[in-house]
């Protein structure tokens, strides 16, 4: 197995940042309390692809409801991997839980953004029998799996990423 990677922790700052942005009902001294709880990913077992995000606080989602979750998580990969990340499978198979970019890819060079690379999830419950999704503190709702990829023998791609969503080709 090669070791490609490694999770940590946005900055404190970052965080609260982050989180007040999305989640702008809750004090700041709430986001610093949630931050000191966060769980970097791991796998389960020794055989699992997948490494599991934790959620940071307890939420819940109705049928058709959706959430913007900052994980508190960056990772730092090396060239020529990248980070796929999907719901759970359990989540998925029993509410219909999805994530709103269908899968979402983290680059090596996300890492030196602005944002510090902060992943974060937006996910939907899409049940279509009515279950509400509960989460709590620590339960793991996403999973990432780390992938090679290659790219064209004419590609001399140099520009340089700074920011998430959109950042590119603009």
């Amino acid at each position: 197995m090669q070791r490609v990677a490694k999770f940590e922790k946005v900055s404190k700052e970052q965080f609260v940042r982050d989180w007040m942005k999305t989640m702008p009902d809750t004090q700041p001294e709430r986001a610093e309390s949630i931050y000191e709880k966060i769980a970097l990913p791991r796998r389960a077992t020794s055989g699992s692809a997948g490494y599991d995000f934790f959620s940071p606080v307890d939420l819940s989602l109705k049928p058709g409801e959706s959430v913007t979750l900052p994980t508190g998580i960056r990772v730092h990969i090396h060239p020529g991997w990248v980070l796929m990340c999907y719901p759970r499978s359990g989540l998925g198979f029993k509410f219909r839980l999805q994530l709103n970019n269908t899968v979402g890819v983290i680059d090596s060079d996300y890492y030196d953004s602005d944002n510090e690379g902060h992943i974060f999830c937006k996910m939907i419950n899409d049940s279509r029998e009515g279950k509400t999704l509960v989460l709590k503190q620590g339960d793991g709702f996403m999973q990432g799996i780390f992938m090679e990829y290659g790219i064209t023998m004419d590609d001399n791609v140099t520009e340089i990423r700074n920011g998430g969503f959109g950042s590119t080709n603009q």
